[in-house]
């Protein structure tokens, strides 16, 4: 005899913003709502976690005291239909640190590490949602085949809402805004 798996109800229907807060953190973990509806996301791999946590220390230190990186939790959109994202790195306002859920505007800069199955949700989808939303810096990291991290930047035009291309970096990167950082992709 074999068990049928049966995807539990959340899953098949929209949720609210309410329902999604209610559930304990183990549940919110490795998923993104979307328009009211889960997105379950595959576990990422070392490589990616490696350029994350590199990408989130060194902006963490560069950011002072006034601006927090972090990996792993939720940035909320909007509340209907309720869309949160879950960036691999998020600089965010340090005065926000117990303030939940995250929002745009204690937002500086989101960072997604881009992998095999989320190309185009990373290139395009992810990145008018944060425009949208007026989150001021996207940036997006291609993971070449030789191991040589790219690292695209993005800033956004706040009257259009749409991000601008920025420059391109691959190795050490050196920028000036949104604060001052040097951070070596080649290490990862």
């Amino acid at each position: 005899m074999t068990a049928e798996m049966v995807a539990p109800a959340w899953m098949h229907e929209q949720i609210t913003a309410e329902q999604y807060d209610s559930w304990p953190e183990e549940q919110c973990a490795g998923i993104e709502v979307v328009d009211g509806m889960v997105v379950v996301s595959p576990s990422a791999s070392k490589r990616h976690n490696r350029l994350a946590r590199i990408l989130a220390n060194a902006l963490d230190d560069a950011g002072c005291t006034e601006w927090n990186a972090d990996t792993d939790f939720d940035v909320r959109l909007q509340d209907v239909p309720l869309t949160n994202r879950r960036p691999d790195v998020v600089v965010y306002r340090a005065d926000t640190i117990d303030v939940t859920p995250t929002r745009p505007e204690h937002v500086l800069l989101v960072v997604e590490v881009v992998s095999p199955g989320s190309e185009t949700t990373d290139r395009v989808v992810k990145v008018n949602q944060y425009a949208k939303a007026g989150i001021a810096f996207y940036w997006r990291v291609e993971q070449a085949p030789t191991g040589v991290a790219l690292l695209y930047t993005y800033v956004l035009d706040p009257a259009t809402r749409v991000y601008r291309d920025g420059e391109v970096f691959t190795g050490v990167v050196k920028v000036s805004v949104p604060f001052p950082v040097t951070i070596d992709l080649g290490s990862a």
